[in-house]
C-alpha cells in the first residue's frame, strides 16, 4: 500500500484531527514568544520535540490498535481505577482549554470581521456544534479538519515568504544551536502531544473501525504524520517570526503573533492572522470536544448512545462559562499545571500493558519503542511537576 492511500479516508481524518487538536492559540503564542527569545536556536528545539512528540505519539496509537481497547479501558486493564483517574484528568482539562479555545475562536472573528470576541465565540460554537448534528459526524470532521489544516499551512507559508527569513541561519542553528532551553523543549512537546491531544486521532481511528495487528503499519503511518502535519505548521510559523525578529521588530507580549503577520504582510496579513487563529482555535474546540467525550465512553452506556449530542453539550457549556467567565486565563493556566502530567501518567500506564500478555495478547511492542516512550515519561514527568509547583 502507498503512503498516499494510507493518508487517506479515516487515517488522513485522525492525522488532521489530531495535528489541528494541537494546532490551537497557545501553540500559536508560544511559537513566536519562543521564536523571539531563542531566535534561530528555536529551531533545535522543534527537531527535539519532533523526535520526543513521535516517541509518545507512537507508543499511544500503537498499544491502542492492537489492544483495540479507548485508552482509559487500556489503563483500568493495567490498573484498575486508572482510566477513571485519566478520564477525569482528560475531560478536566479539555473543558478548561476549550474555554481558550473557544476564546481564541472569537478573536479570530474579531479580527477578521470586527465583531465582539463574544459574538465571534458564540457563532463559532453553533458551527463546532452543527458538525456533530450530522449523522455522519466522522466524515464531517475528517473533512473540516483536514481543509482547515491546509488553509492554516498555506496562509502561514505566505506570511513566511513574505518575511524573507534568513533561511540559512535557521538551518544552521537547528543542528548548531546558540543557546538550549530544557523548559521550552518540554513546554513545547506538551503543547503538542500534552492532554488529550495524543488521544484524539487514535479514538477517531477505533471509531472508524481501523485498528488491530492488521493494520499497525498503517495506524503508525498515520501517527508519525500528524505530527510531521503539526510541526510544519510549527517551522513554518517559527520561519515567519524569525524573518520578522530578524528585522529588529519587537513582537512584544500582549499579541505575538498577529505582530508576525501584520509586520510581514501589512493589512492582508493581520486579516490572515485573524483566519488561521480562528482555524486553529475552531478546530482545538472540535477535537477537545470529541477526544474529551470519548474518554466518557466507559463511565455509562448512554454515553455512547448520545455521543453527538453529549459533544455539542461539551461545547455549549465551554462557551457559557467563557461568556460567563470572560477572560480564561487563570482556568488556562490552572489547566496547564494538570495538562503538564496528563501525558506522563497516560503514557505510564499504556506503556506497561506491554508487560501484560493478557491484554496485548501475541503482540511484541518493539524494543527501542519502549525505551524511547519511558524517556518521554520521564522528561514529561519533570515538567509538570515544575508546573504544579509554579502554579502552587
Amino acid at each position: 500500500m502507498s503512503k498516499f492511500k494510507i493518508l487517506s479516508g479515516p487515517l488522513a481524518g485522525a492525522a488532521f484531527l489530531m495535528a489541528t487538536s494541537a494546532i490551537g492559540p497557545g501553540f500559536i503564542t508560544q511559537t513566536t514568544t519562543f521564536t523571539e527569545r531563542l531566535k534561530g536556536s528555536f529551531g533545535f528545539v522543534i527537531l527535539i520535540s519532533i523526535l520526543l512528540d513521535i516517541g509518545a505519539q507512537l507508543n499511544i496509537w500503537r498499544l491502542i490498535s492492537v489492544s483495540r481497547m479507548y485508552a482509559q479501558d487500556l489503563a483500568n486493564k493495567v490498573v484498575p481505577g486508572a482510566g477513571y483517574f485519566l478520564t477525569a484528568l482528560i475531560i478536566l482539562g479539555g473543558l478548561a482549554f476549550n474555554i481558550g479555545n473557544i476564546a481564541g475562536a472569537g478573536l479570530g472573528f474579531q479580527v477578521l470581521f470586527g465583531w465582539s470576541v463574544q459574538t465571534g465565540a458564540i457563532v463559532s460554537c453553533i458551527i463546532a456544534a452543527v458538525i456533530f448534528l450530522v449523522k455522519e459526524a466522522g466524515k464531517a470532521m475528517d473533512v473540516f479538519a483536514k481543509t482547515l489544516g491546509f488553509v492554516m499551512i498555506a496562509l502561514t507559508f505566505y506570511v513566511a515568504f513574505q518575511a524573507n527569513p534568513p533561511i540559512a541561519e535557521a538551518v544552521m542553528k537547528t543542528f548548531l544551536p546558540d543557546q538550549i532551553d530544557e523548559l521550552v523543549i518540554l513546554t513545547i512537546v506538551g503543547g503538542t502531544v500534552g492532554g488529550y491531544i495524543s488521544f484524539a486521532g487514535a479514538h477517531r481511528l477505533l471509531d472508524a473501525g481501523i485498528s488491530g495487528k492488521e493494520n499497525l503499519r498503517q495506524v503508525s503511518q498515520s501517527s508519525v504524520s500528524a505530527i510531521l502535519i503539526a510541526s510544519l505548521m510549527r517551522t513554518i510559523l517559527f520561519i515567519a517570526a524569525l524573518g520578522i525578529v530578524w528585522q529588529g521588530i519587537s513582537l512584544g507580549n500582549e499579541n505575538p503573533a498577529v505582530v508576525v503577520f501584520e509586520s510581514a504582510a501589512g493589512r492582508i496579513g493581520y486579516k490572515i492572522f485573524g483566519l488561521v487563529l480562528w482555524s486553529a482555535a475552531i478546530t482545538s474546540v472540535v477535537g477537545s470536544a470529541f477526544t474529551s467525550i470519548s474518554f466518557a465512553k466507559s463511565i455509562h452506556p448512554s454515553v455512547e448512545k448520545y455521543f453527538r449530542h453529549l459533544i455539542i453539550v461539551f461545547i455549549l457549556l465551554s462557551t457559557i462559562i467563557f461568556l460567563i467567565v470572560g477572560e480564561p486565563v487563570k482556568v488556562l493556566v490552572a489547566a496547564g499545571a494538570i495538562n503538564g502530567l496528563v501525558l506522563p501518567f497516560a503514557l505510564a500506564i499504556i506503556l506497561s500493558s506491554t508487560f501484560k500478555k493478557d491484554i496485548l495478547l501475541n503482540y511484541k511492542h518493539p524494543l527501542w519503542l519502549s525505551i524511547l516512550g519511558w524517556i518521554v515519561v520521564i522528561v514529561m514527568t519533570y515538567i509538570g511537576v515544575q508546573g504544579l509547583i509554579h502554579f502552587t
